[in-house]
């Protein structure tokens, strides 16, 4: 099977494996674990590395070994030996967003077990940042990149694939190489919208994101769909541009005050929007849903936890990262790379009310 790390397995003079010592004090060594199973150490070396075609006796035999001597093989000797570094590398936009952190715990998690460490690089939004950062981990011999979002184009992530695999979440990719992972973010818009529109709704404001995001402007594509169907006109005064952070949801919020519409409900493009608008809510004495309906996106941890509890389209944050991961070890390994995430979903809690 071809890898992207390519399999060079050396061997001392002894047949004992560069990992590994002679040392009889402290940890166990090859040598120990060999001696024990009655096998020549090259047996040993090559049933770790997956190349030996020894009988089920013998593998049954090291493998007794290995975990009677709690023998722990070096990682890094061995990703040596493959021509792998054992590192992934991890490009997010903001490090300080949950959105984010809950799809990094999701790759920590993937990553478990498997001897492979992650080098996390932020490209904050912005494409020339985004493949400098790119460049850096391919100068540093990662065996592999996660690009979670981002600004660069398809065709030069299907360039740098060339390179090292890469499995990317936010577009749609298929080669050997390279994977995407794209979320349906205009029909979680419409699920949010039409959940207001069925509750009495007509007079729906929307904070989105900005205008340059794709995500953002499919969710407004969405926004705009459940409407139309709904034989509502759009009212571009009740659209408000945000960036997707807090303090831009408080703002868009207090805009659309300004303005003096008329709005019974709002659709925040995201979660960290909609906890900007709620505080902008609290300070003019609007009760939440009493008086305004509020939806978010995301469904972050701290949303279960919002005063009240936020309405919010779930994306599966954690499983996308998780899934990302095990696809590009997939990808790593010579293997078929695939891997499906969970649908979007309509998360009902207490911000949304019947009008």
């Amino acid at each position: 099977m071809v890898t992207f790390c390519e399999k060079v397995f050396i061997t001392t003079s002894t047949g004992n494996t560069l990992a590994d010592t002679s040392h009889s004090s402290g940890p166990s060594t090859l040598m120990d674990v060999a001696r024990q199973a009655g096998v020549s150490p090259s047996t040993v070396s090559r049933i770790l590395n997956g190349t030996a075609k020894v009988s089920d006796d013998k593998r049954q035999a090291v493998l007794a070994a290995i975990a009677q001597m709690n023998f722990a093989p070096n990682q890094m000797a061995q990703g040596l030996k493959k021509g792998c570094s054992m590192t992934i590398g991890i490009v997010v936009q903001d490090i300080s967003s949950p959105f984010f952190d809950e799809t990094l715990r999701g790759v920590d998690d993937g990553l478990k077990g498997t001897g492979y460490a992650s080098v996390i690089v932020s490209g904050h939004w912005n494409a020339e940042e985004e493949t400098d950062r790119i460049r850096l981990l391919l100068a540093r011999k990662v065996d592999g990149i996660i690009l979670l979002s981002g600004r660069i184009g398809d065709e030069a992530v299907l360039a740098f694939s060339g390179q090292r695999p890469i499995v990317s979440t936010g577009r749609a990719l298929h080669t050997r190489s390279a994977l995407g992972f794209k979320m349906d973010n205009e029909y979680g818009a419409y699920l949010a919208v039409h959940h207001l529109i069925e509750l009495g709704h007509r007079e729906i404001a929307f904070i989105s994101g900005p205008a340059n995001n794709i995500d953002a402007n499919e969710r407004l594509a969405g926004y705009q769909r459940a409407l139309q169907e709904a034989g509502i006109a759009v009212d571009p005064n009740l659209i408000v541009e945000g960036n997707y952070h807090e303090a831009s949801g408080m703002l868009a919020m207090n805009r659309l005050f300004d303005t003096h519409q008329q709005f019974t409900a709002v659709f925040a493009a995201n979660d960290l929007s909609a906890y900007g608008a709620r505080l902008a809510l609290y300070r003019k004495g609007i009760r939440v849903p009493d008086d305004i309906s509020l939806v978010g996106f995301d469904d972050l941890p701290g949303s279960s936890y919002t005063t009240p509890p936020l309405t919010t389209i779930r994306q599966p944050l954690y499983d996308i990262g998780r899934i990302a991961t095990q696809a590009l070890l997939r990808i790593i390994n010579g293997e078929e790379a695939r891997g499906e995430v969970p649908p979007l979903e309509l998360i009902v809690r207490e911000t949304t009310r019947r009008r």
